[in-house]
């Protein structure tokens, strides 16, 4: 072929190529695709987060529960979703979050029933996942307005929810989620007073000694948090429960082995007592000798810390204008020792109320008749260290 005539053709060639570039830039360019690629991706309404949520955790809770591709990318997708819900709620970096998108989010979250969603597979969730949909949960417990309401109501129609995150401390892997769900959810009297009516309740007892420290001290929390929040209810369930409730407080939780059972049982101890709202409560368990007995050895604690938070509910017992004459007389057999352990007895700080206490109980034990004649079979004060 002559070299004139193939110089030719390469150029028509290269002249149809480009022709057919030019034309297939427009459409390129009018794809979907390339749209997106130029534009920046709308940020999702709460409606839509909350909906995506929805959808996903329910595959998940049906899904088999193995290492999938599909199911991976499904977590993964969770993720991203909890993390927005999150953002919402709490603000991203130091913008504070928006009432409107919260009060949106809060309504959707409890009409999907996306808070069951949450619980039940938690357990599936990645770490990361877990962590966030727990402060999820928790922030809808402590909104205001109306928020505040839809929460409410919508725990008061799922009271069995509250089974799950008791039960919850069962699990040492979730505990700690379960349970910062659970200590919010006690924020609403109508959960508070499930729990406490609940067979559940009894649990807490083991829960507080569990081996693992923060799953106990996280039961701990959750414990104190139910028997001091809302008044009007500990006190109805203390009046109808006093004695189960009260023999497995002094054995399980005062006599307990563990140091730090002891300690935040003791001061929990001298918390309900001291609420007015217990009042009766407190008359009848300073009124039994079997309670003071236990008070006493706790006062004889090498810890300082217990000995004190010991020493604020003994007092009630030598205050009672009332006191039986068992508790009577056994405090005239050990006077002796108790007015030398007070006499010693100090606070590391100067404490003018302590001090004021100390000399208003000596002066009690000191002034104390005893009904009928004791002997040494009534001593129950052995030395103590202070």
């Amino acid at each position: 072929m002559p070299i004139a005539v193939k110089k030719e053709e390469d150029a028509f060639r290269r002249s149809s190529n480009s022709l057919s570039f030019k034309k297939l830039v427009p459409k390129v360019l009018r794809s979907t695709s390339m749209k997106n690629l130029f534009k920046s991706k709308k940020p999702r309404t709460p409606l839509e987060i909350v909906a995506a949520t929805t959808e996903l955790l329910l595959y998940i809770d049906s899904a088999a529960d193995d290492s999938s591709q599909k199911r991976n990318d499904k977590l993964e997708q969770l993720d991203v979703c909890i993390r927005e819900l999150k953002s919402i709620l709490y603000g991203i970096d130091e913008s504070e979050p928006a009432p409107e998108a919260c009060a949106q989010l809060a309504q959707e979250f409890f009409k999907n029933d996306t808070m069951r969603l949450l619980i039940i597979c938690l357990p599936k969730l990645n770490f990361e996942a877990r962590k966030d949909a727990t402060r999820v949960v928790a922030n809808l417990q402590r909104q205001s307005g109306v928020s505040k309401s839809i929460a409410s109501e919508y725990l008061e129609a799922n009271l069995d929810l509250m089974d799950l995150l008791v039960t919850g401390y069962d699990d040492p892997l979730n505990a700690l989620h379960f349970g910062g769900m659970l200590k919010e959810c006690i924020r609403h009297q109508v959960v508070a007073g499930y729990v406490l009516k609940s067979e559940h309740m009894k649990k807490f007892f083991d829960y507080i000694q569990l081996p693992n420290f923060d799953v106990a001290s996280d039961a701990a929390a959750t414990f104190k948090e139910l028997m001091t929040r809302h008044k009007s209810t500990v006190a109805k369930f203390l009046t109808e429960n006093y004695n189960w409730f009260f023999t497995d407080f002094n054995s399980k939780l005062l006599q307990s082995a563990n140091y730090m059972t002891r300690r935040h049982a003791v001061k929990l101890l001298g918390d309900i007592l001291l609420d007015r709202s217990n009042s009766g409560i407190m008359v009848r368990y300073v009124s039994s000798m079997d309670n003071m007995r236990v008070l006493m050895n706790l006062l004889r604690e090498s810890h300082k810390t217990i000995q004190i938070d010991a020493f604020h509910v003994f007092k009630l017992f030598v205050a009672n204008e009332n006191k039986p004459n068992d508790i009577i007389n056994i405090l005239c057999a050990n006077r002796s020792k108790l007015l030398r352990f007070f006499d010693g007895f100090n606070v590391d700080k100067e404490d003018e109320m302590f001090e004021a206490d100390k000399a208003q109980i000596m002066k009690e034990i000191a002034e104390l008749v005893p009904t009928t004649p004791m002997n040494c079979s009534g001593e129950l004060f052995k030395p103590m260290i202070v």
